[in-house]
């Protein structure tokens, strides 16, 4: 996988997390390793300008995502093609306000809304019932699976 991420906002994020979790999302949606993904993180304001821009929506949201070749998750017998995936922006400041009234790490939200921005560039939503259940529960599965990963050996 090709994963570029870039942080232009103000807060310190652990790179290296977001990397690993899209990669292992990635992976997990059987999306094909020649795969293009970009992460980019912004402040408050860039966000709320890119909110404005492409969702005709006032004030910072905490993702965005620009899917570029459409492509969509594979199966176990076939990878997805290779391809720009797309763009995920985040914002850390919305992330870790979002994060405090869950009751959450800042780093765990931005897991979660890295995985829900990948989901998103892979043509899942949340617009009715059905689909929400059904991008949750990739969300969920993704997230679970990747903090056992994560756990060190014994």
């Amino acid at each position: 996988m090709s994963i570029e991420i870039n942080n232009e906002s103000v807060i310190e994020v652990d790179e290296a997390a977001l990397l690993r979790v899209a990669t292992f999302g990635l992976a997990h949606l059987r999306v094909h390793p020649d795969a293009e993904l970009s992460i980019l993180l912004v402040d408050e304001a860039a966000m709320e300008q890119l909110h404005l821009q492409w969702m005709d929506e006032p004030g910072p949201t905490d993702v965005l995502s620009f899917p570029m070749d459409e492509l969509r998750p594979g199966t176990d017998e076939f990878l997805s093609p290779a391809g720009l995936l797309g763009d995920i922006v985040l914002c850390p400041q919305v992330a870790t306000a979002q994060a405090e009234t869950v009751g959450h790490s800042a780093m765990d939200e931005m897991l979660m809304l890295t995985t829900h921005g990948l989901l998103h560039l892979l043509g899942f939503d949340h617009a009715e019932p059905e689909e929400k259940a059904e991008m949750f529960g990739h969300q969920g599965d993704i997230l679970a699976s990747f903090a056992v990963s994560e756990r060190p050996a014994d």
